[in-house]
């Protein structure tokens, strides 16, 4: 009878088996205070005028050394057997981290009323290039997409990822307080990117425009586009993309061996199955970096499109998490950015380069893990190639402006300048 008493009555009786709930209180008491701190301490943390700062360049920073020591690891084979020199291709990606670098830092440091400056000419020369590549390109691996400018060749497409953001979120701050008709939602914005996409899809570089279609999409959804016209859009490219692949042998074989490598392995599923098995291998902490097998002839593309194929295999589960995490931090940087502005145009490049950069992610891990079919999709800051480093690198320059130029982040460092120059001054 005394256990159906009020629970006042257990603070009077000293009955044994009423103290078993009481310490099991006391034990949960500090482990939640111990929770509530520590995301107390999270949430003070993310709130700081400068996180979104930090995020962004320790993350980036991060995966470009991730990607040179990877660079350096999948490539020495391929570049000993092709150039007798296995530092080769790591010099030749130093020289972009190089030009890339600098190219970031200006990013950053210019407004963004330069940058809108820039639209125009920058859409009509990425076209241009684009053209002169469809007619003029080189071809590698079944795709047209690369074009000589003297001794060096580029892939315009990747330059053309960010004037296309660029030019699209100029286009929609101009028209900010129009975007409730659909007219002004379309053009000129989907016409010109439409147009983008078909002179890469004649170059066969259907990697490319399906990135240009995340990044139409994207700019879509953050302007307030009607979820009809999604469907609409949806349906006419994926049934433009059927075609194209049932009227090419290449593509069709690879999409129908995609989901099962093994079943063409020594024709289509070649490059899928070995990127498996070097996934596989790896584990869960890796086979340590330089361990990689698969590299040494047996997976194509080992520094460039599969490069995260080897990363598996050498950094395991851990590293493949890594990368993967840092990309989500970066997205969760810019996705702050965006938010937090009161300029439509940081706000709508802030977005397009989440998508380009988080979309082309996320397109490259699935191909390597064969949940898409081979579309040749470098890894953001990883894959090797200046072509598409430098752009990479430039838009996140950009965006680490934005996050600087934010009031209270603009405050914080200003008060930091100053203070490290009081400090200099007393040294002194």
């Amino acid at each position: 009878m005394g256990d159906r008493k009020p629970s006042g009555g257990f603070a009077i009786t000293t009955a044994k088996p009423e103290l078993t709930p009481r310490s099991g209180t006391q034990t949960a008491g500090p482990a939640k205070a111990v929770r509530t701190s520590w995301l107390s301490s999270l949430r003070e943390a993310l709130d700081r005028p400068l996180t979104t700062y930090y995020l962004l360049v320790g993350a980036v920073a991060l995966l470009l050394t991730i990607g040179l020591v990877m660079v350096l690891s999948a490539s020495s084979v391929y570049a000993y057997e092709r150039l007798g020199d296995s530092y080769a291709i790591i010099r030749r990606q130093m020289v972009w981290v190089v030009l890339g670098i600098p190219a970031a830092w200006l990013a950053s440091r210019v407004s963004p009323r330069f940058i809108r400056s820039l639209a125009y000419p920058a859409f009509s020369i990425s076209l241009l290039l684009l053209g002169a590549t469809a007619i003029f390109g080189v071809e590698r691996n079944g795709n047209t997409n690369w074009l000589a400018l003297g001794p060096i060749q580029i892939q315009p497409s990747e330059i053309a990822k960010l004037s296309l953001i660029i030019w699209a979120a100029h286009i929609y701050a101009n028209k900010e307080r129009r975007l409730d008709r659909l007219h002004e939602l379309l053009v000129p914005v989907v016409p010109g990117m439409v147009l983008a996409t078909t002179l890469v899809v004649v170059g066969r570089d259907l990697g490319t425009a399906l990135v240009f279609f995340a990044i139409l999409i994207g700019m879509l959804w953050v302007v307030g586009a009607p979820g009809r016209l999604f469907f609409i859009t949806m349906l006419v490219v994926g049934s433009v993309a059927l075609a194209l692949a049932a009227t090419d042998t290449e593509r069709l074989t690879r999409i129908a061996n995609f989901a099962d490598p093994f079943k063409d392995y020594h024709g289509a599923g070649w490059q899928p199955a070995h990127g498996l098995y070097a996934m596989a291998s790896g584990g869960i902490a890796g086979e340590g970096i330089g361990a990689s097998q698969q590299k040494w002839g047996q997976l194509p593309e080992a520094h460039t499109d599969f490069i995260f194929a080897v990363l598996g295999e050498e950094l395991g589960l851990i590293g493949t998490l890594l990368v993967i995490g840092l990309f989500l931090v970066i997205a969760y940087a810019i996705i702050r950015v965006a938010r937090q502005t009161t300029d439509p145009f940081v706000r709508y490049a802030s977005f397009g380069v989440a998508v380009w950069l988080l979309g082309q992610m996320i397109i490259n891990v699935g191909m390597v893990l064969a949940l898409l079919p081979v579309i040749g999709i470098p890894l953001p800051l990883v894959s090797y190639g200046g072509s598409s480093l430098v752009p990479a690198l430039a838009a996140l320059g950009m965006v680490i402006g934005f996050a600087r130029r934010e009031p209270a982040a603009a405050r914080a460092l200003a008060q930091r300048r100053r203070a490290r120059s009081a400090g200099l001054s007393a040294r002194r």
